[in-house]
């Protein structure tokens, strides 16, 4: 057996996806991959997933480690802060790493999930190099470099709207920094603190972008301008890894419907596989759509709801559901313009389509690369984590979308949803939209070409770990 790379990351969608696609790319250059995951208590159906996986990607091992609740034996505190209570069961999994990867023969690396970074001291221990994937872009990295050597004292919350200027990045408003930084300095505060200063210590970062999509932020962080007087680890641009969602035999019913539209006619929104949006904001993005005459595709997850006792959330599921999210009648009055799907939709396979002309994202990194890889302009609309940041580098640096304004308000109103579906489908501005998101796309598949920026990113990777990668 060759020399072996091992990845780690945990099990959920938006670091995991990505995780598997790189596995499967270093795998096509001839690496055997072991992927590692932790199983931490909020996977749900952990091993059946890894089974999917398994089957889906016979080319690479994945290797579910035991969570570490059932390790220590503790019971689990159901008042604890989510956040903080992952980052303690990934670095409670760094024993059962330790083992795993002595038990594997030839392993020259590690390669963890930016989250996962507390297990650069099991790579110190095993004697191993440690790289961090980054499974964001550029842009946000050279942020996160940076904010730790802004001194621990800056307050983000109080400065609203005002800009902040990172090396390398389109200024930024403050209020779009990620929540967590926006609040006391707290538990969570200093625990985002701490991921932020362990991206100075891995020997690399490969990170899910390729440089012509973030040239400046790419050159600040190759000058360590992020961390000017401090070494900061050779980056690797080896994105966008995007690859098909599995979810269930057959083809999906929207894709047949997509198939009887016009090329570039219709709205695909959907955001994401952990957002919901309010019932009240639902009722408004109909009347939006039914407002505006386009032909639009929705993947409505139903909202999170408190039972009578207010201890179980429930979402709802199927057309009934739907019926009474909905105004009244606007099913059967877009009926053939606008299809509703509950829950989940093909979404690679829908912006690929060559019927779909916009999509309304949430701008996780994930659904960010999809679109671009598909030549798809967006409507940002960010919830949560680092979605807010993207916005403004989708909007602002790479000119591949248009904000929904009101998106840090408590509802973006239907005349606002309407005048943003006519503004790129109609206007003058959505047509250079679309012309840049089609050479964005053309741009991504030539990254990932032979001789492409990011290929020679990955061979420069294995080069450094002096295992030889087949074209």
């Amino acid at each position: 057996m060759g020399s072996a790379v091992a990845l780690y990351t945990w099990m959920v969608r938006g670091h995991l996806h990505p995780m598997v696609q790189l596995a499967g790319r270093l795998a096509g250059h001839g690496v055997h991959v072991t992927v590692a995951i932790a199983d931490v208590p909020s996977s749900g159906d952990s091993t059946n997933t890894v089974a999917r996986l398994s089957a889906s990607y016979p080319s690479v091992s994945f290797h579910l480690l035991p969570p570490a609740t059932a390790r220590s034996g503790d019971e689990a505190d159901p008042d604890a802060d989510p956040f903080i209570t992952l980052i303690a069961d990934l670095r409670a999994t760094n024993p059962a790493l330790l083992a795993f990867v002595r038990s594997l023969p030839s392993v020259k690396a590690l390669v963890l999930d930016f989250f996962c970074g507390c297990a650069l001291d099991a790579a110190e221990e095993l004697g191993l190099p440690a790289y961090l994937f980054f499974t964001s872009g550029a842009s946000p990295l050279a942020a996160y470099l940076h904010i730790p050597v802004m001194g621990l004292d800056v307050s983000f919350g109080d400065m609203g709207r005002s800009l902040l200027h990172f090396p390398g990045v389109h200024p930024v408003p403050a209020s779009d920094l990620p929540e967590v930084l926006l609040g006391p300095h707290n538990e969570q505060y200093k625990a985002t603190i701490g991921l932020f200063e362990q991206l100075a210590r891995p020997k690399g970062i490969l990170a899910n972008t390729f440089e012509w999509l973030e040239p400046h932020a790419v050159k600040a962080i190759e000058d360590g301008n992020p961390r000017p007087g401090e070494p900061v680890p050779r980056l690797f641009c080896v994105g966008p890894l995007v690859g098909e969602e599995k979810g269930g035999e057959g083809k999906h019913e929207c894709l047949t419907w997509l198939d009887a539209r016009p090329a570039r006619s219709v709205v695909f929104l959907c955001f994401g596989s952990a957002s919901s949006v309010p019932a009240e904001q639902l009722r408004e993005i109909a009347v939006g759509l039914e407002r505006s005459g386009h032909a639009f595709l929705w993947a409505v997850r139903a909202p999170v709801a408190l039972d009578a006792d207010s201890t179980k959330r429930f979402d709802g599921r199927g057309e009934a559901a739907l019926e009474a999210l909905l105004p009244e009648g606007f099913l059967d009055r877009t009926r053939g313009r606008g299809l509703v799907v509950p829950t989940w939709a093909p979404q690679v396979e829908v912006l690929r389509h060559p019927a779909t002309g916009a999509f309304v994202t949430h701008c996780g990194w994930n659904s960010t690369l999809e679109a671009i890889t598909a030549g798809v302009p967006m409507v940002c609309w960010p919830m949560y984590a680092e979605q807010r940041l993207n916005k403004v580098f989708v909007t602002e640096g790479m000119k591949l979308g248009v904000v929904m304004e009101g998106y840090d308000e408590a509802v973006v109103k239907a005349e606002e949803v309407e005048a943003k579906v006519r503004l790129v489908m109609e206007s003058q501005q959505g047509k250079e939209l679309r012309e840049r998101a089609a050479a964005a796309k053309d741009m991504a598949a030539a990254a990932l070409d032979i001789g492409g920026s990011s290929t020679a990113a990955f061979v420069d990777f294995l080069n450094s770990l002096e295992i030889s990668a087949r074209d």
